[in-house]
């Protein structure tokens, strides 16, 4: 039997730059984390499906779903143990429960189901689709942008996440976010 995964506790916030692809979620983690002299957890799936695109012009499956979650929440863990006061996540469990929701027809696996209702997060800051779309090998809905930005906060919302819009230009943004950073502590 696999052995089970787990969050690890900590005293830090887990901050969640959250949203639809080429919205500027890597750009803030790094900035936030680099303003805050914190880490920043990068996203695993993205050198994944990379790597799996370069060697066999593969995009993601199901399959690959379970392998991100838990490279992703390995990666969290591990920056927790340099992180001080925050922790900026590039994504997390929710965005994998959103992206497998909308890129095969409502499925998610149960697993991920019940990671994404049991890990906790401190707040999320919901990237909006103002930034222009950066074409790759991996990003695929440049014209499905509102849709996409409406389900994720609709999932916020279902799950009682607390969230604010990060808007406009990328000082805007972190001004923005230094504001709601120092309610939260």
């Amino acid at each position: 039997m696999e052995k089970e995964i787990t969050q690890l506790p900590t005293d830090c916030l887990r901050i969640v730059l959250y949203g639809p692809e080429s919205t500027g979620k890597t750009t803030m983690a790094k900035a936030l984390a680099a303003q805050y002299n914190t880490h920043w957890v990068p996203e695993f799936a993205r050198d994944y499906l990379q790597n799996k695109w370069d060697k066999k012009q593969e995009v993601c499956s199901k399959e690959d779903l379970l392998v991100i979650a838990k490279k992703q929440l390995q990666l969290e863990n591990n920056a927790l143990e340099k992180a001080k006061d925050y922790l900026f996540c590039d994504t997390n469990i929710l965005v994998t429960r959103v992206w497998s929701e909308t890129h095969f027809e409502g499925f998610c696996d149960p697993h991920i189901k019940k990671w994404s209702e049991e890990w906790q997060y401190d707040y999320y800051f919901l990237t909006d689709i103002d930034m222009p779309w950066e074409a790759d090998d991996l990003r695929d809905r440049p014209s499905q942008r509102k849709e996409m930005l409406s389900y994720f906060e609709a999932v916020l919302q279902a799950n009682n996440c607390p969230y604010s819009y990060l808007s406009g230009s990328h000082e805007i943004r972190l001004k923005t976010a230094g504001t709601i950073l120092k309610t939260l502590k």
